[in-house]
């Protein structure tokens, strides 16, 4: 049973699977093998991209991981000890079926009180940015991935666990391909990077015309298109103040780098709008998972003070076609609250970002956060939203 019962049901916005060594793999053709490698580095297993070595997952085949909610008080009280990563995540847990299978995670969401659930692969935030400069690479892995995804999880589990496949944009025919393999394979929500595009001649924002195809497929599909956090390419900016090419590296804080840590979710929006696609496609369903919500607000304002000075950028409001079309998760230890009154209770989800460290080891303690709504606002944040915008 449940450590604590809720009296409506929950949709998990956010829950993770941890891939094995052959999920970007094992279906991958011929010609690209051998640009993903796992190698040892001094008796660890490490992952490499076209031959470099990655150090963005410590682990990246997560036979041991951190215990779920290892980082709870780190985000809610801080760090006034100035622990060492090691020391606020604890002693590690050896993966349990339930972090690898379908089967064994219904089981564990029936402990948790979970009822559904959409469930992010771990591993694949770090593909696309190491790919950046080969588009057919990213495609060809991508849908590698997505294979391993569909074979061993599914994309609709039991109408439990809804896996979101991958979709990488660089060609956008082969986005509208991969986006209909996926949903003719039952799959309700798809992950997208909030990042730009990468591409022959550079990279470019998702909201142009160019994409236009692949996003009216979208609405013509119904599924949702959650944008969760990812390596979106910008530790390329912070390098350059710093004089350094790391990568990067989330579990090895920075403090500069954390000041512009919500930069990339907070550009991808403003993408939305500035560049047209929601006012052109006002169906679209979107969520921003793993983003938390501390931009909202200053990017609301930013686009509200824009608009009043140039509205002939725009094809309409930017606040209002926002608070239309997406949907946001935040944090647990953010104010909830204000976050209600800026988009409408209607647009915010529950996410848990259950077995991660930074997220809760009991994903019932997020209704603390919200105890001063209604039960009504607060049935539709823990799960009543997420299950309008997916339907059972």
């Amino acid at each position: 049973m449940p450590s604590r019962t809720l009296p409506f049901p929950l949709f998990d916005a956010d829950n993770h699977l941890y891939e094995t060594e052959e999920a970007l793999t094992k279906h991958l053709p011929k010609e690209y093998a051998g640009t993903i490698e796992y190698v040892q580095v001094r008796g660890r297993t490490k992952i490499a991209i076209l031959g470099q070595i990655s150090e963005y997952i410590p682990n990246p085949t997560f036979e041991v991981v951190a215990r779920p909610g290892a980082m709870e008080e780190y985000f809610r009280v801080g760090n006034p000890d100035g622990k060492t990563r090691r020391e606020i995540f604890g002693e590690p847990m050896r993966s349990i079926p339930a972090f690898r299978e379908p089967g064994p995670r219904v089981e564990l969401l029936d402990e948790l009180g979970v009822q559904r659930t959409l469930m992010f692969p771990t591993l694949a935030s770090l593909v696309e940015e190491r790919m950046r400069h080969h588009p057919e690479l990213i495609h060809a892995v991508i849908h590698s991935l997505n294979e391993w995804l569909y074979e061993t999880w599914s994309f609709n589990y039991k109408d439990r666990i809804l896996t979101t496949p991958v979709i990488t944009l660089p060609i956008v025919e082969k986005a509208i391909a991969e986006l209909d393999w996926a949903v003719e394979r039952g799959a309700k929500a798809v992950l997208i990077r909030p990042a730009p595009v990468p591409g022959y001649g550079g990279s470019r924002s998702f909201a142009l015309e160019e994409f236009d195809p692949f996003w009216k497929r979208v609405v013509e599909s119904g599924v949702l298109v959650a944008m969760h956090s990812s390596d979106s390419g910008y530790a390329k900016y912070t390098s350059d103040w710093e004089g350094s090419t790391v990568e990067m590296l989330p579990f090895k804080p920075n403090a500069f780098r954390a000041v512009s840590e919500w930069r990339p979710i907070q550009d991808a929006v403003a993408a939305w709008v500035c560049h047209g696609a929601l006012f052109r496609f006002p169906e679209l369903k979107i969520a921003l998972i793993e983003n938390g919500s501390s931009w909202v607000a200053p990017l609301l304002d930013q686009l509200s003070d824009v608009y009043k000075k140039m509205p002939h950028e725009f094809l309409g409001d930017p606040v209002e076609a926002i608070r239309n079309s997406i949907h946001v998760s935040p944090f647990y230890e953010e104010d909830l609250g204000e976050l209600v009154d800026l988009i409408g209770v209607d647009r915010v989800l529950f996410g848990s970002d259950y077995p991660h460290p930074e997220g809760l080891a009991q994903p019932t303690s997020y209704i603390d956060a919200i105890k001063g709504l209604s039960e009504t606002d607060q049935a539709k944040i823990m799960g009543g939203n997420l299950a309008r915008l997916i339907p059972a």
